[in-house]
């Protein structure tokens, strides 16, 4: 990424003294870690931080306040402030593996009341035969004790400064432990659970704020769009200044509990034409000053797609972007009629690599290439009997794109075995490609695959190099959402399915 120095001469900021303030009240602190804390007291040096911090147990008890019993729920007054603070100050002075402790005893000690929950699911049951009030009364009340205590500690912190950027930032730490299988407590699964629906309120598309980025924007936001860029990394400050310059957009949505963090970001090309190559787009330059022509811009290009909080996963925040900015788009142009993506298909290789190592034991990877193709594949490496083999490590080390000849005779195997991976391959009877179900969910059609797309270093390792176009018929995104959400069927272009059939006729996988 870009030193120091370069944005420092880009923002005219000048550090140096601040940054040496900045690192003297750190080590002017004494550091004690939750380990130290566990068995005995421990206390801070800095008067704003608090009372002394104590125990594991003795914090939880202290900051998690019980539950109020129902007939009072609406007017029991909110803990200090002050809980909130020591509860995240103490979590953050936490190592990673205290967070797992910490975390398991905050889930299962602070959830639900189990025994409670119990006993008014029996009342329900022994109250349907009475008067519909009672019926609806008992129900709210078995409603209510089904919040896990935890849940309003979380509504008490959202409400403090930096409050909701420590519950992202908490929720990452979550998903980061569950996807590890350091911990597969249920307890922390319904925690996360309960985080997702909170964040999922608080970062609803109303209160989004759509931004779109320019060179004029505050640096430290160009800085952090040219950090969270996760398709196709920025070099330098000529690459963002291209990337926001005319003839492309950049768009955020941020939200006022986080100001200044993009939360996801979407890069945009204005183009004449649905590009085929993302090399031409990413190295394209026009100065800024100069004047877009409005009748050279017929397609707005979506190109990359990245998500800026781990903690915000799986709260839909990419499908609200590209429909405001579309919407954006169509008040700025009127006359643009074509909305496409130029997609990544990551895992294409991994998934080719997975097919070519299972076939080692029949010789030639049968199915998988033509006798014709793998003909042309051992004339071009060499290795009469054992192309299967060499052509696994080429596509491992993507030194197959420096022979024209190897790279002209694996296009059509390629170009149809990366259809049938996007098309055919389902986890749960959806596309098993995670770019590809998201843009089908929302709608967008399959509709061209473009050999050579992406010929860097990332777009050769992950697929082969080729690139797909999800395009967005706007008439037919909600039809199409509807039939692949409720029926799994996927809207798809004659030349994917030409390639599909392709891939049916010659493969016996």
């Amino acid at each position: 990424m870009f030193s120091r120095q370069v944005f420092s001469r880009r923002c005219g900021v000048r550090n140096g003294a601040r940054g040496w303030i900045h690192r003297g009240v750190h080590c002017s602190a004494i550091k004690f870690t939750a380990r130290d804390c566990r068995n005995v007291r421990c206390y801070t040096t800095s008067p704003d931080q608090g009372p002394p911090v104590k125990t594991m147990e003795e914090i939880l008890k202290r900051t998690v306040a019980p539950l109020p019993a129902y007939e009072t729920r609406d007017k029991s007054p909110p803990p200090p402030e002050s809980n909130s603070v020591e509860f995240m100050h103490f979590y953050r002075s936490l190592d990673k593996e205290e967070k797992l402790e910490f975390l398991d005893r905050l889930s299962q000690d602070f959830g639900v009341d189990h025994k409670s929950v119990s006993e008014l699911a029996a009342k329900v049951v022994e109250t349907q035969l009475r008067d519909l009030a009672t019926v609806l009364q008992v129900e709210d009340r078995l409603r209510y004790s089904l919040t896990p205590r935890y849940r309003q500690l979380f509504g008490h912190i959202s409400r403090v400064e930096g409050g909701v950027k420590f519950l992202v930032d908490l929720r990452a730490d979550v998903i980061e432990i569950i996807a590890s299988k350091a911990s597969e407590s249920p307890h922390l699964r319904d925690l996360n659970g309960t985080l997702k629906g909170l964040l999922s309120e608080w970062f609803s598309v109303g209160l989004l704020h759509l931004e779109r980025v320019t060179w004029q924007s505050p640096c430290e936001l160009l800085q952090k769009i040219s950090q969270y860029e996760a398709v196709h990394p920025v070099r330098n400050w000529t690459d963002i200044k291209r990337r926001v310059g005319p003839y492309r957009r950049c768009y955020a949505f941020t939200h006022a509990a986080m100001p200044g963090e993009p939360l996801i970001v979407l890069h945009v090309a204005l183009t004449e034409d649905i590009s085929s190559n993302v090399q031409t787009i990413l190295r394209e330059f026009a100065t800024l000053d100069t004047e877009e022509d409005a009748n050279k811009i017929n397609s707005a290009i979506f190109y990359s797609l990245s998500s800026t909080q781990v903690g915000l996963q799986a709260v839909d925040l990419g499908t609200y972007l590209i429909k405001k900015v579309v919407r954006t788009l169509q008040g700025e142009f009127p006359h643009i009629s074509q909305f496409s993506s130029l997609s990544p298909i990551p895992g294409f290789c991994a998934w080719l690599q997975g097919l070519l190592s299972s076939q080692r034991k029949e010789g030639r990877g049968v199915g998988l290439l033509t006798e014709q193709e793998w003909r042309e594949v051992e004339e071009a490496t060499g290795s009469v009997g054992g192309a299967a083999d060499s052509l696994r490590k080429l596509l491992g080390s993507g030194d197959w794109v420096r022979s024209d000849r190897l790279a002209r005779a694996l296009e059509p195997a390629l170009m149809r075995l990366c259809a049938w991976y996007l098309y055919g391959e389902k986890r749960r009877g959806y596309a098993l490609n995670p770019v590809a179900n998201f843009h089908l969910q929302n709608g967008a059609t399959m509709w061209r695959l473009n050999w050579q797309a992406d010929t860097s270093p990332r777009g050769i390792s992950s697929s082969c190099g080729i690139m797909v176009n999800y395009r967005y018929f706007l008439q037919e995104t909600g039809t199409n959402s509807t039939a692949y959400l409720q029926t799994k069927a996927i809207a798809a272009s004659d030349q994917v399915l030409g390639l599909v059939s392709q891939y049916q006729k010659k493969s016996n996988l």
